[in-house]
């Protein structure tokens, strides 16, 4: 059934993987009237209302194209992650030496089952995350990659990941459409790294010792000190360990809710194509550039309190190529509508919540 009876004007816009048809609706089915609805369920993709000075448009994406995924290179990523992590949990929770050398295949079979209880929560929290971003993504009829999950070095060097993202080959339509996918990410990891916080530290144990406060990761060689936010407070304080003065030593399923609510947190961060980036120009487009910048010279000054944040700010950078700017999006003029407002502050509220000032201390 064609939408151009329906229609007073209407723009197309042929990509490489779909096609976007910004239709301005006729008055007298702006409702939409029951024709238009009829027209709209035959409609081959997907499609949602925008309500501009002009009239109501409606803006419908037909997917023309499909991308042949390598699922083969993103199961041995999440394989080797797994992998990885479930080493990390054996040294985290004393399974296994720190010294790689000194593993045995005895000491790895022994350590399994303790070392899952850091990598399934976290490889969870990651995958939540990622999986907001992909599903939102698909739902727009984007262009995007499975997740990618990147190995790294197993405890007390690393907590066997560098974490995962996803490509998206495509522009995006227009600021909705960014910030859904932006914000999708975060908050999704965020609903299930915080009960896995909750339930770790119901499992762990206080302990004193001299100069040693808030939370602690013990190893043989070191003991990391992990850094605070407002959400991880009010859990140590709901879960009885926000004694003042007191320390908890983590298990493992603690040490994987606290790193959730850490990458939460950096990805929040305005700037650059981070989902903070993105939020940020979904938001405020004029002032991205200069509010990306401000954050950027910030995460450097932190510097001073943990050498975390010269890591991250570089990292950033390199990743941008040296511009923490953002593309722009199809349609820059069309308004973010008032019914995505909401997101906009729940993200900024979360990134309060989630922000470590100083999150690592040895």
């Amino acid at each position: 059934m064609s939408l151009v009876p329906y229609l007073r004007a209407w723009r197309t816009t042929p990509l490489h993987d779909r096609e976007v048809i910004d239709g301005l609706v006729d008055r007298a089915h702006e409702g939409p009237s029951r024709e238009l609805a009829a027209a709209l369920a035959q409609w081959p993709g997907t499609y949602y209302w925008s309500d501009e000075p002009d009239g109501r448009h409606v803006v419908l994406t037909r997917p023309t194209h499909n991308a042949r995924e390598a699922w083969g290179v993103h199961a041995a990523l999440f394989i080797a992650v797994l992998i990885s992590m479930t080493f990390s949990g054996g040294v985290l929770a004393a399974a296994l030496p720190e010294d790689m050398t000194a593993w045995t295949s005895a000491a790895l079979l022994h350590a399994l089952t303790r070392g899952l209880s850091f990598s399934l929560p976290l490889l969870t929290i990651l995958s939540c995350h990622e999986m907001g971003h992909y599903v939102t993504a698909r739902r727009y009829q984007l262009n995007v990659s499975p997740p990618f999950f990147i190995p790294g070095p197993p405890a007390p060097y690393g907590i066997g990941t560098f974490g995962a993202f996803i490509r998206l080959r495509t522009i995006v339509n227009d600021r909705r459409q960014l910030l859904d996918v932006g914000a999708a990410g975060p908050i999704a990891g965020f609903i299930v790294a915080v009960p896995v916080l909750w339930i770790g530290l119901a499992h762990s144990h206080p302990v004193v010792e001299p100069g040693v406060s808030g939370m602690v990761v013990y190893f043989t060689s070191e003991t990391w000190q992990l850094g605070d936010s407002i959400v991880t407070l009010l859990v140590r304080h709901l879960s009885g360990h926000a004694s003042e003065g007191g320390a908890v030593a983590l298990n493992p399923l603690a040490v994987a809710g606290w790193f959730g609510i850490f990458v939460t947190m950096l990805n929040l961060l305005p700037m650059a194509q981070l989902d903070g980036g993105h939020i940020l120009y979904a938001a405020f487009p004029a002032w991205h550039r200069r509010v990306a910048r401000l954050f950027w010279i910030i995460t450097l000054g932190l510097s001073w309190i943990s050498l975390t944040w010269l890591f991250w700010g570089v990292l950033v950078l390199v990743l941008s190529r040296g511009r923490l700017d953002h593309p722009p999006v199809l349609d820059a003029y069309r308004p973010l509508p008032r019914s995505r407002r909401w997101l906009v502050w729940v993200s900024l509220v979360l990134f309060v919540l989630t922000f470590i000032p100083a999150p690592f201390r040895r």
